[in-house]
This record gives structure tokens, C-alpha cells and sequence, in this order.
């Protein structure tokens, strides 16, 4: 059973969940750099004031406890004399505004790192829950690209780009309101260039985000196809695929460097277009600017806390398509990282069971089919008796694998195309991971992770020590060919066992899931590469050695023939079923694989 897919619409905000913990951060952060805009919008009166009311006789325009300060001080004349105190209130405000923006950088860094790593730990977390399906149909190169540059793409903008939006905002609304305390007209003039400056941002927001897209799609890609390379490196070198690999690679690389080159053009006349309207806007006020200097409108110390403010707000302004352009990339990645963490994970029914998993299995009438696959198995029943070793034999594509995916719940078996039981209890109604603990399960490919045989081995058991270890590595006749290695059981295995022969992986898989000691084993196909001898070896160890029941899937007769009963599935159908004996006297597919094997 899954949740149900819960439509949300995707948006940054949707972030702010993963930022409990660093909000005090995140706030401290905030109050700080607006204290360090303050400060920095100080220093430009400073200036006025020095010209205009110090140097020259205009009047203060003052707060009261400023005057009352510069009074008691000795008025104009003092200050005149001492000339250093006027540098010193712009350098102290200077000071105020370096310190109040580390304060803010540290904490930014913290609560931003804080948050991210909330947000890859729910996301792996997510992944782990996510259905066998779901895995199927998503490129594993394209998941990690999502989980890594996507991820990075957010922290950077909220690292770099979130105070940017709020000094932006605090830029706009401090500079216009001191600009139109000083010259209305003026103001309006700069006040004229905002709209224009968003008018166009906005444009670009819509065109990055469209071809930031496909760049991201066609990274994940790029990323997938060499993920893959790597993975089936020694097919590659088997069948000397190299050239051929190298042209898949560059075409696709070709692909994602021209729309990044794109992409790169679209944000050059953005931020072009910034710069040249921040230029225009400087030389603008410039020009008029000197003109009400000289007819009288503005005085010199105004004028030059004007351009000072002007700058201060044109870069800010202009810096806002860029931010706008990140905005929208960042906005892409959420939407990718929300198509995962949207997806619906595994879950157990409302009142999950936990029933011994020693009974018998029984699959009554199922009937599957993958997607735009249907009719893998079609109307199967059967009975596998508890305690018994049970055999499937089928061609490729017969549904063998199937029936023991839909038994583990890889598969959700919809309703209404029959039921599957253990002990009388259904699978849906069991918990999941009561469930799969107490099902093991050897693919014909077994996946090993990078460790030593050892830890291979007793991967997820309750015991390591090697005695153990060893015990399990004997029934699946490893142990001799472990101990052959130089560093014995602590002889790393490498990337997906990669080190060491298909045979080998398949019996340390065998190992592994042996030392579960689960009371339902099932083997997938997972003897087809070791030799008829060595087969015959792990049947006759897993006889005297294993209890539970036994399920075997195999090409080869010689691996079912002791089983206590045998199925034969032909195109999802059941063909056959009973014992060696039974099938071999009987006309059909068994017989007819027996006589081709035995020849």
C-alpha cells in the first residue's frame, strides 16, 4: 500500500520546513543585514551634512538628540575644529556595517548549511521508502544529479542570493524614501527607471527558466549515461564498445554545452542590459543632478548623498535580473527535488499484521502486468507447502522472477487481480518489514557493496564474528575460495564484487542471505554461474543445513529435481506442476528440457 501522491504545487517556500533548528539563525542573519544597510545608508548624510551644515552655513537637518549632542559640543565652530569627528561618524558607521555583515554571512552560512543538510537527509531518507517501481522507471544518474548539483543549486541561492533579495528590497525602500527627503523630482526620475529595470528581469525569469530546464534534464542525462558507462565498464571492454561509448558521450555532451551556451547568451544580454541601465541611470541623475545644483534645487552636500544613494540603489536594482535568473534556476531544481519527495513512499495498510512467516504461501488467481507490459502472469495458482523446497522452471520472460517480486512486495499487487498468502494472511496485510525480514532473497545478479568478504557476508545479520561468518560461507561453498585470497575474509571485494567471478558473487549472495536465517529463502536463477558440481555442493549443503521453505528458480533440472514439488510456468501461465517424477513421465515442456539438458 502507498500514500496517496499528494499534489502540491512547488515553490521555495516549500523549503521553509527544513530550516527548523537554524531559524534563529536565519533571523539573526536578517536583523543583522539590516542593520548593516542602515548603517550604510548613514554614511552618505554624514557626508551631506559635512558640506552643506560644517563647511558650509546651511542650517542642520537634524534629529533632536543629534542637535542637542552638537550644541553641547560647541555648535558649528566646534565642529569645524575638529573636522576628525565628522570622519569618525562615517568611519564608525563603516564599522558598524562590516561587522553587522559578517555577523549576518556567519550566521546565513550556518542556518543555510543547517537547512540543506536537513533537506539531503530527508531526501535520501525519502528514496530508501520509495517502491522498487518507482526506482525502475527513474534514471539512477538523473536521481543523483537531482540530489547533488539540484541541492547545491538552492543552497548557493539561498547562501548567496537571499540576502541579495533583502538588501535589494531594504536598497529600494530606504533610498527612495531619504532621496525624496531631499529632491522630489529627482527622485522621481530614479523612481521612473525601477519599473523598467523589473519589466525586463521578469522577461528573462520566464526565458532562463524554460532553458534552464532542458539544461538540468540534459545534465541528469549526461549524468545517468555516464553512471552507466562506468558501471558496465567490463561489457564496454568485453566488446570493445570504447569508440562507440565515446560518440554517445560527446553527442550528448555537444547537446548540454550548446544549451548551457544558450542559456549563457540569454543571461549575457541580461546582465548586460543591467549594467547599462544602472550606467544610464548614474549618468541621468549626473546630468540633471548639476543642473538643479546650479539653479538652487538641491544643495552640493544633498547632491552628493544623492549620487551616493543612487549608486547605492542602481547596482542593487540592476543586480536584481541576475537574481531573478537564479531565482528561476533555483525554482527548476525545486520543482525537480519536489517530483521526488512528492512521489509516494511504501506504507503499510491501516492495521498492519505480523504473522509468523512459517506458514504456507499460497498465490490465488493472480494475474500482473508491468505497465504497458500486460499479461506476465496470468490466472496463477498454486500452493507451496511450508517447511518444503519448491522449484520454478520457466523460459525467459515466463514470470518466474515476478512471482517472487509480488511475494516480497517489490510489486503492489492490485486489487482485484487475486491475492497472495502466507499462513493464511495476506501480504497487504502484513507489515512490510515483517515481510521482508522474513523472506531472503539471491538474484541471479546479486548487487555487492564495496566491502570485505567478511562484511559482505554478515551484511544486516545479528552476528559478524567469524566463526559465523565462516559457518555460512561453508554451506555456500565459498569458505576455500575466500580463504584463497591473500587477506582471506578481509580481502575487499570492490565496487559491486567487481574483483572477484560471477560464481563467487553468486555464493557469497548466498552466504549473505543465509546468515539471515529467514524462514522463507528464495533463489532466483542464482546457481546459473557456477558448475554443475559446485551446484550440486550448495543444494546438498542447503538440504542438510537450512530449515524453512525453500523456493528455487532455475534453467537447469539438475538444480529442481530434488525439489518436493515443481512448477512449470509457459507465457505467465502454470503449464505443469508435481515432482520430478511426476512431470518427467508426462508429455510437455519438462520432459522436453530434461531430454535437451540430459543429451
Amino acid at each position: 500500500m502507498m500514500k496517496k501522491d499528494k499534489k502540491k504545487k512547488s515553490s521555495i517556500l516549500r523549503f521553509y520546513p527544513f530550516t527548523k533548528g537554524f531559524r534563529g539563525n536565519l533571523l539573526l542573519a536578517m536583523f543583522t543585514v539590516i542593520i548593516a544597510n542602515i548603517a550604510s545608508f548613514l554614511t552618505p548624510q554624514v557626508i551631506r551634512v559635512t558640506v552643506d551644515s560644517v563647511i558650509n552655513d546651511q542650517p542642520f537637518s537634524l534629529p533632536g538628540f543629534v542637535l542637542s549632542w552638537i550644541d553641547s559640543f560647541g555648535g558649528r565652530e566646534a565642529l569645524r575644529s575638529h573636522i576628525i569627528i565628522c570622519a569618525a561618524a562615517a568611519l564608525l558607521f563603516a564599522v558598524i556595517n562590516g561587522v553587522a555583515n559578517f555577523v549576518s554571512r556567519m550566521n546565513l552560512a550556518k542556518g543555510c548549511e543547517g537547512a540543506v543538510e536537513s533537506l539531503r537527509n530527508t531526501l535520501f531518507g525519502h528514496i530508501q521508502r520509495l517502491p522498487y517501481a518507482w526506482h525502475n522507471s527513474h534514471q539512477t544518474g538523473d536521481i543523483i544529479q537531482r540530489c547533488t548539483q539540484d541541492v547545491e543549486l538552492i543552497r548557493r541561492f539561498v547562501n548567496e542570493q537571499l540576502m541579495t533579495v533583502i538588501h535589494t528590497l531594504l536598497a529600494i525602500a530606504i533610498s527612495l524614501s531619504l532621496m525624496f527627503t531631499m529632491n522630489v523630482q529627482l527622485s522621481l526620475v530614479v523612481l521612473c527607471f525601477i519599473p523598467l529595470v523589473l519589466g525586463y528581469s521578469m522577461i528573462f525569469f520566464v526565458l532562463v527558466g524554460k532553458k534552464f530546464d532542458q539544461a538540468d534534464r540534459t545534465e541528469g542525462e549526461l549524468t545517468a549515461l555516464v553512471q552507466e558507462n562506468l558501471t558496465g565498464v567490463r561489457v564496454v571492454r568485453a566488446f570493445g564498445r570504447e569508440r562507440f561509448e565515446i560518440e554517445r558521450f560527446n553527442k550528448k555532451n555537444q547537446e548540454f554545452a550548446d544549451l548551457w551556451s544558450h542559456l549563457g547568451r540569454i543571461l549575457g544580454v541580461d546582465w548586460g542590459l543591467g549594467e547599462m541601465f544602472a550606467g544610464l541611470q548614474a549618468l541621468v541623475i549626473m546630468v540633471i543632478g548639476v543642473f538643479f545644483v546650479e539653479r538652487g534645487s538641491i544643495t552640493e552636500g544633498e547632491f552628493l548623498a544623492f549620487t551616493a544613494y543612487n549608486s547605492m540603489l542602481a547596482w542593487p536594482v540592476a543586480q536584481l535580473g541576475r537574481v531573478l535568473s537564479e531565482l528561476s534556476k533555483t525554482s527548476i531544481s525545486s520543482t525537480r527535488l519536489f517530483d521526488i519527495l512528492d512521489a509516494a513512499e511504501e506504507t503499510d495498510c491501516e492495521h498492519p499484521r505480523t504473522p509468523p512467516m512459517d506458514g504456507d504461501i499460497v498465490f490465488d488467481h493472480v494475474s500482473f502486468g508491468y505497465g504497458s507490459e500486460p499479461g506476465v502472469l496470468k490466472d496463477v495458482s498454486f500452493t507451496i507447502k511450508a517447511g518444503t523446497t519448491f522449484g520454478i522452471l520457466g523460459a525467459t520472460g515466463s514470470g518466474k522472477s515476478t512471482l517472487m517480486y509480488l511475494l516480497d512486495r517489490l510489486y503492489e499487487l492490485p486489487e482485484g487481480q487475486g491475492r497472495i498468502t502466507v499462513g493464511g494472511a495476506d501480504i497487504r496485510d502484513i507489515k512490510l518489514s515483517h515481510l521482508r525480514h522474513g523472506i531472503g532473497m539471491v538474484l541471479q545478479e546479486p548487487f555487492l557493496f564495496s566491502k570485505t568478504f567478511r562484511e559482505s557476508i554478515a551484511d544486516g545479520a545479528r552476528r559478524s564474528d567469524l566463526e559465523t561468518v565462516r559457518k555460512y560461507a561453508r554451506m555456500a561453498v565459498i569458505d576455500d575460495a575466500i580463504e584463497g585470497f591473500a587477506q582471506g575474509y578481509d580481502t575487499p571485494i570492490g565496487e559491486r564484487g567487481v574483483t572477484i567471478s560471477g560464481g563467487q558473487k553468486q555464493r557469497v549472495a548466498i552466504a549473505r542471505m543465509l546468515m539471515q536465517d529467514t524462514p522463507i529463502k528464495v533463489f532466483d536463477d542464482s546457481l546459473s554461474a557456477v558448475d554443475m558440481e559446485t551446484d550440486a555442493k550448495i543444494r546438498q549443503s542447503i538440504k542438510e543445513n537450512v530449515h524453512g521453505t525453500t523456493i528455487l528458480i532455475a534453467h537447469r533440472i539438475t538444480t529442481l529435481m530434488n525439489a518436493d514439488q515443481i512448477l512449470v510456468l509457459e507465457k505467465g501461465k502454470v503449464a505443469q506442476m508435481g515432482t520430478h517424477q511426476e512431470l518427467i513421465a508426462q508429455d510437455g515442456i519438462y520432459k522436453r528440457i530434461y531430454d535437451m539438458q540430459k543429451s
